[in-house]
C-alpha cells in the first residue's frame, strides 16, 4: 500500500501545478493563466499553499488567493477594498470591509493589463505597511 504524500513536504508551486492538472478543464486553464499574469507582474511573488488547499500569492503579505469552484475561478484580494479598480475587475465580495474578489466564469477573459495593475497596487499597499481601509458600522 502506497503512503500518501504529505502536502507539508511538497513545494507550494508543485501543489498548485497539481491542482491545475487535477482540474483539467477551463478552470485549470484559467487558474494557470492568472498565475502566469501574477508572475509576470511580480516575478518574485511567493507561492503558498494554505487553508487545506488554497493557492496563495504573497509579497510583503498576501496579494490574493486563487480558488476554483464548479462554476467559477475566484481570485480574492485580501486588501481589495483599499485598491483602486478603474477597470472594475472586482465583481464579487463588494460589500466586504477588506476583501474584494474577481469571479471568472467559463469563457470570460480578464484584461491582463488591468489585472497586473491590481497586482502591483496590492503589492505596493503591502509594502507600505498600511492596513486595509475598513468600513465603520453605522
Amino acid at each position: 500500500m502506497k503512503k500518501a504524500v504529505s502536502t507539508e513536504t511538497q513545494p507550494a508551486s508543485e501543489l498548485i501545478d497539481n491542482r491545475i492538472a487535477e482540474l483539467g478543464d477551463w478552470r485549470g486553464e484559467t487558474l494557470s493563466r492568472m498565475r502566469q499574469l501574477i508572475k509576470e507582474a511580480i516575478p518574485d511573488a511567493v507561492e503558498e499553499w494554505k487553508w487545506m488547499g488554497t493557492p496563495v500569492w504573497s509579497h510583503d503579505g498576501i496579494i490574493c488567493t486563487g480558488e476554483s469552484y464548479k462554476a467559477i475561478v475566484k481570485l480574492t484580494f485580501m486588501k481589495g477594498a483599499s485598491l483602486a479598480d478603474p477597470a472594475r475587475l472586482f465583481n464579487s465580495s463588494l460589500d466586504g470591509n477588506a476583501r474584494r474578489a474577481i469571479d471568472i466564469h467559463e469563457g470570460e477573459e480578464i484584461d491582463a493589463d488591468a489585472f497586473k495593475a491590481l497586482i502591483h497596487a496590492a503589492v505596493a499597499l503591502n509594502a507600505s505597511g498600511s492596513k486595509a481601509k475598513t468600513k465603520r458600522a453605522k
